[in-house]
């Protein structure tokens, strides 16, 4: 099992920032291909951000390319979020995820083994 605690949410100006952190604990951290992922108020979950296990490889929805810059260390067995240029529509709640590296695994949610309970962000315009 892996554990995941996200923290770092809050409400934002339109075009302010925020950095939103998820610790991992329970396994080894670096076996594990992690991934952000959000879910507005009446709409389903979709995929935000995924980073591979060392880190050298990322992979960005459109809406957030540019703004959005996602790192990991694991030293620490943390996966942060870098959130810049935020809009209105970015309000959500963000959740961290992970899937064993090893494992197919695709921006569809259902593919993501474990997750952590999210931290809300609202942007405010």
């Amino acid at each position: 099992q892996v554990q995941l605690v996200e923290s770092g949410g809050g409400l934002v100006q339109a075009g302010g920032s925020l950095r939103l952190s998820c610790a991992a604990s329970g396994r080894t951290f670096s076996f594990y291909s992690m991934g952000w992922f959000r879910q507005a108020p009446g709409k389903e979950r979709e995929f935000v951000v995924s980073i591979n296990w060392s880190g050298g490889s990322t992979y960005y929805a459109d809406s957030v390319k540019g703004r959005f810059t996602i790192s990991r260390d694991n030293a620490k067995n943390t996966v942060y979020l870098q959130m810049n240029s935020l809009k209105p529509e970015d309000t959500a709640v963000y959740y961290c995820a992970a899937v064993y590296s090893g494992s197919d695994h695709s921006p569809a949610p259902a593919t993501w083994d474990y997750w952590g309970q999210g931290t809300r962000v609202t942007v405010s315009s």
